[in-house]
Order: C-alpha cells, then sequence, then structure tokens
C-alpha cells in the first residue's frame, strides 16, 4: 500500500458481518486482506442474531458426543431444497464445515458449544435431527476489543441485568417459574459470570455478540484493517474481471485494486423497501425487518451492474415479532408463541396457523394466504393471566411484570376481564373469537391440534413447557383477564440475492464466472433454496462461503 488514494490489496471484503470469516481466512492463506464497512459499527446483522450456527457433522458435535454424520445432513438438504437451489452449492457447504471451524478456531479465541436439544426445524423429514445441529459460540469477554470495542455493533435483545444468555440458556431462562430446579442454577451461573466478570474488568456477552466480537478480536489480532464509515460506490474491471472498487471514506475517494478479488458481503436488501415491495409484499410494514440497518441491497446492485444473475429475491429469513412502538424497531418473539396458554387470531378473530412453526414457515404461509387472495390483515396473540404470570415475554418482561403502559398507550397491547371486550379492543368480531376459543380451548384439552398441528413436531415441543402433558405447547386459556398484544411480520434479513457457484463465485444470467467477484452470506440467493434447514443456517452459510471464497480466491480451489 503506497498513495492512501490508491491502494491495492490481495483481498477486499465489503461487509463486515460473516465476511470477517473470509477475510480470516484469506489472512491465514498469506493474501493481504481490507474490510469496508459502510456504518459506523462492525459485526453486520451477526452481531444483532441470536448468534446460533448449524454445523451438521462438525467437530463441535462429535467432541460433545453427538453421532451426527455428514451423509445424514447431505440427506435432509437433498429432502428439503430439493431443486430450489443447486446441489453442489449445499453439499460444498457440509463439505467445508470442518475446516472452516477448524479455522475459526486457529484465528480466534472463540470456543463452540453444541446446543444439544435445539431441533432441526423440519426434523420429521429424511436425515433431519431431533436433537439439532445448532452450535453456538460460548460467553465472550468483549473487553479483550479494547478500544475497539466501541465500534461493535449493538445488540437487539438487550437486558438491563449484566449476564450472558446463549441461545441454549434462554429456553430455561424464559421458564424461570415454571421449572426452577432446571432454569436457575443456569441463571445463577450466568448472572455470577456477568457480575463476577465486571469486577475483574471482563465483559462477557453471548450470542450474535460473541460471535461477531470473537471474530473482531481475531481480525485485529491478525493485524487486517477494517474501515467503518466507508462506502462502496463502483466495483472496477479490468476487461471481464473485478480488479477494485471505488470507496467513500471520510469524504476522500479511494481507490482500492486488487490482486485477488472482492468478496460481497453485504447482507440483504433488508431496509431497501421499494425492492421488498416489488419483489415481495407490498404490505410489509416500513423497515420491519430486525437486520442491520445498512442493509440495502449494496452488494447485488453492484453484482447485477455487471450482469449478475439473481434468484430467490422472494425469500427472507421471516420472523413473526411484537409490533413496534411509534419510531421503534419490532421486538423479538422467539419462544412466546409455541407456550401453553396463548393462541394468535387474524383480522376476523380465528386462528390461521400452528403458532409454534419454525418463523421462516410463519411467514412463508402468511405470503402464500396473500397470494390466494385470503391475506392476513392483522396478528394478535391472545393470552391470560396465567400465562403472563409463567413466562418471559420480549426479553425483559418477567414472570408477573405488567406489559409496560407505553404498549397500550401506543394500541399494540389491549387488556380486558372479558373475551368478548377485548375482541372490540381489537377491532374483531366477538362471537367469532369466542368460538374461536372455545374450539382452541377442547384441542387444547385434548392435548392435539387437530386444526393446526401445534406440538406435532419435535422443534415445536423444544419451545413449550415441559410442565404441561400431554403436549407441552397447548393449555385451555382461562378465565380474565385477556391479553392482546399486536404481531408483525419482520425478518432476520431477505435470503435472495445474486447466484453463485460453489465457489462462491458470482455468476452472470447466462451461468457464466464474473472472475474476480464473489458473494456469500445474504447477498447470495440462499445455499438452502427457500428453506431455513435448522437455527444458524443463516450465519452458517455465511462463515463457510466466506472460508470457500477466501481459498478459491488464494488459489488453494480450483
Amino acid at each position: 500500500m503506497t498513495d492512501p488514494q490508491n491502494i491495492t490489496v490481495d483481498l477486499l471484503v465489503v461487509g463486515s458481518g460473516t465476511g470477517m470469516a473470509a477475510a480470516l481466512a484469506a489472512h491465514e492463506l498469506g493474501l493481504s486482506t481490507l474490510i469496508v464497512e459502510k456504518t459506523q459499527y462492525v459485526g453486520g446483522s451477526t452481531a444483532r442474531s441470536g448468534g446460533a450456527f448449524w454445523l451438521p457433522g462438525s467437530s463441535v458435535l462429535t467432541d460433545a458426543g453427538s453421532a451426527d454424520t455428514p451423509d445424514s445432513a447431505r440427506l435432509y438438504l437433498e429432502t428439503l431444497v430439493g431443486q430450489d437451489a443447486p446441489a453442489e452449492r449445499t453439499h460444498a457447504f457440509v463439505d467445508h464445515i470442518p475446516a472452516t471451524i477448524d479455522m475459526l478456531r486457529r484465528t480466534t479465541p472463540m470456543k463452540f458449544m453444541w446446543a444439544k436439544g435445539y431441533s432441526d426445524y423440519h426434523p420429521e423429514k429424511s436425515g433431519g435431527s431431533a436433537v439439532g445441529r445448532t452450535c453456538e459460540c460460548r460467553p465472550f469477554n468483549t473487553a479483550v476489543l479494547g478500544p475497539e470495542l466501541a465500534r461493535l455493533r449493538p445488540g437487539v435483545m438487550k437486558s438491563s441485568f449484566p449476564m450472558p444468555v446463549t441461545g441454549a440458556d434462554y429456553r430455561w431462562l424464559n421458564l424461570m417459574a415454571r421449572t426452577p430446579r432446571k432454569s436457575w442454577p443456569r441463571i445463577m451461573l450466568r448472572a455470577a459470570q456477568g457480575i463476577g466478570g465486571l469486577m475483574v474488568r471482563r465483559r462477557y456477552a453471548a450470542g450474535g455478540q460473541a460471535l461477531a466480537a470473537g471474530m473482531f478480536a481475531g481480525v485485529l489480532r491478525a493485524g487486517i484493517p477494517v474501515w467503518t464509515d466507508s462506502t462502496v460506490t463502483e466495483l472496477i474491471t479490468d476487461g471481464q474481471r473485478v480488479s477494485g472498487a471505488l470507496v467513500q471514506r471520510d469524504g476522500t475517494p479511494v481507490t482500492v485494486t486488487v490482486s485477488r478479488g472482492v468478496v460481497l458481503a453485504t447482507g440483504g436488501f433488508d431496509h431497501q423497501m421499494s425492492w421488498r415491495h416489488k419483489f415481495q409484499s407490498e404490505r410489509l410494514g416500513e423497515h420491519h425487518s430486525l437486520g442491520a440497518e445498512g442493509n440495502t441491497g449494496d452488494g447485488i446492485r453492484f453484482a447485477q451492474d455487471l450482469g449478475a444473475g439473481t434468484a430467490l429475491m422472494d425469500q427472507a429469513w421471516w420472523f413473526p415479532a411484537f409490533a413496534p412502538l411509534p419510531g421503534g424497531d419490532p421486538t423479538v418473539m422467539l419462544a412466546e408463541r409455541s407456550l401453553p396458554g396463548c393462541l394468535l387470531v387474524d383480522q376476523n378473530g380465528e386462528r390461521f396457523i400452528n403458532e409454534a412453526t419454525d418463523y421462516m414457515s410463519f411467514g412463508q404461509r402468511l405470503l402464500a394466504r396473500e397470494q390466494a387472495g385470503n391475506p392476513v390483515e392483522a396478528m394478535w396473540m391472545i393470552f391470560d393471566q396465567k400465562y403472563r404470570n409463567s413466562y418471559l415475554m420480549a426479553a425483559e418482561l418477567f414472570p408477573r411484570m405488567p406489559i409496560p403502559q407505553s404498549w397500550y398507550d401506543a394500541g399494540i397491547a389491549h387488556r380486558s376481564e372479558d373475551l368478548e371486550a377485548l375482541a372490540r379492543l381489537i377491532g374483531v368480531d366477538p362471537a367469532t373469537l369466542v368460538t374461536t376459543m372455545d374450539r382452541f380451548n377442547g384441542l387444547a384439552d385434548a392435548g392435539v391440534d387437530a386444526d393446526f398441528q401445534r406440538g406435532a413436531s419435535a422443534y415445536d415441543r423444544y419451545y413449550g413447557d415441559p410442565t404441561i402433558v400431554p403436549n407441552p405447547n397447548l393449555r385451555p386459556l382461562g378465565s380474565g383477564p385477556f391479553y392482546a398484544v399486536k404481531v408483525v411480520l419482520s425478518d432476520l434479513g431477505t435470503c435472495g440475492g445474486v447466484r453463485a457457484d460453489v465457489h462462491g463465485q458470482v455468476l452472470r444470467e447466462d451461468g457464466s464466472v464474473i472472475d474476480g467477484l464473489y458473494a456469500i452470506g445474504n447477498t447470495a440467493a440462499n445455499t438452502f433454496g427457500k428453506t431455513y434447514p435448522g437455527a444458524g443456517a443463516t450465519i452458517a452459510q455465511g462463515l463457510v462461503y466466506g472460508y470457500i471464497a477466501a481459498r478459491h480466491a488464494a488459489g488453494r480451489i480450483s
């Protein structure tokens, strides 16, 4: 690197979420690497996520006693994905998981664990696993980032109490009032870790914060520069090959020339609402996505400018959420809709779905109804006082805590002693809601949801209440007071994007390769087609294809 306005590197990575995995792999292979991030924060949507990653057949699983194999994962993906994505892409993903994890173990201070019991999202499919293949980063001391901690993107699920809660912990934290012998030892352990850590100047984080911080620590240790507040404005080509990019940094245009290529890891088009309305649904709320605010489709647009083909633009990692307060973001709801004592109704006051289904399938079924001319125009979660007394809600409302008055003032929450009065408050026909409730209570009494099969899947039951038998997802609602909270269709990011091959190389519409250009994560069309195989599949494919792309750019894969 010489003139600061004319820089040469081997590999340019655009985006600092799972793009950091590509940078780490490239650096380990001897390539000079630069990460460019247009926002002020490092971590992308990864830092805002639950931090799970789906790693079938990995050493993380086998070291913990799992009998999972790559062959069973391939069978599962072949059954699940079908023709919605190239089979060679899914096979390459499975084949490179072990090496990717080994690379991350060498290049970062992270330690990983298996979230045993977190079922695949479709465990009944051939090759599916009810005990799951989802892994997480163990709680990570973000203080190792030193002054760079200020550049780590904040998380979504915030707690006023300093305790690092993993996804595996959350399941039991949520049941603190129902399973105290199982829940409270975990709570005390994480509380001791969080508070005790602060006493010795350690700041433990879990979930996406741990994963993003761990990779960022590896990037800093490797000396890989990360430019934040730096926007790529154009890709540069030399004939048929991508040879660099123009970057606006601190108000100064910089030409970055590359010898090996550019990796687009800019996320999807989560907040590009014109695209979302065009490709997905005009009913989507303005910026209801939980993806990072910088995800506006930049990488997809750059690639399209060079003739790249796209696929699956109608798809997203859909995620139902509690409706936002005015000017705010939707509130994450994870276990809430799976727990007994609640149900979801539409604008007619009728049930319309298995409330406990995986979140991507949830969104797809809503959109399918819209396309069939029978849209779900409003969603309300109905529950009783026993439910409110029993479970964590919206990450911060502990059992028995009142719903904030601000929710009532905004009209996203209502309370009534009488079910018919509650129906009028949410604008549905009282008689219909009473009929719906009577039907639901009858099914819950029997323990079998004959209408929507809630509780039939191992995935449903993971977030259920094991103290409720025979179905941990079903309980009749008792007497008032009753509550209704508005639910909206959010997402964790879009997952349609540019077509890429088994090496992560971007493909033109005719199927030919754009030399020197790679796309990973949500910038590329979903490796798994229209499906979500298991918790963390979105992050996992970003990590693995970051590794694959770096190796190809380094000439280690032909």
